[in-house]
């Protein structure tokens, strides 16, 4: 592309205005948290897999269970079932990762973004803070003790 071609295209391309760029950012933001919250939804779900299997694991292959398939229960067997969740875990693994991944990249697009048209946050608000905490923790979730339901007492 030569050099009075590219002054072309430039010309013909309208600079944005403030609030054109505000609701650009804002839109970056919003789906980026979108991400953020279904990583979220994902490791709940993937909690509950471990949990099942975990129960699972430790009954007779034969014995009869239900597993709910597209809003209809079906009966079953654990030997039948079980296969099924621990690939249906591992599947939400990967998608976890890469809705992870997905998340880094929308946060190099906004960072560009910010940079391109000089944006500069002042503060943040709490629940911009909130996500982002959601999305580094998520990654060392699995070294957290879960809550599952369960009271100890502590021999204090």
């Amino acid at each position: 592309m030569s050099e009075s071609s590219a002054k072309a295209v430039k010309s013909k391309i309208k600079p944005l205005n403030n609030e054109q760029i505000i609701a650009g950012f804002n839109q970056l933001r919003n789906e980026q948290r979108n991400l953020a919250s279904k990583v979220v939804e994902f490791e709940a779900d993937l909690n509950e897999h471990n949990l099942v299997i975990e129960a699972l694991k430790e009954v007779d292959q034969s014995r009869k269970c239900f597993r709910m398939i597209g809003g209809i229960l079906v009966e079953r067997n654990v030997g039948q079932v079980l296969p099924s969740l621990i690939e249906n875990k591992e599947s939400i693994s990967k998608l976890i990762e890469n809705y992870k991944s997905e998340i880094v990249k929308k946060g190099k697009e906004i960072n560009e973004y910010m940079d391109r048209h000089n944006i500069q946050i002042r503060q943040e608000p709490i629940a911009e803070q909130t996500i982002k905490e959601e999305v580094e923790n998520a990654g060392t979730s699995e070294n957290q003790p879960s809550s599952s339901g369960v009271l100890v007492a502590s021999n204090n």
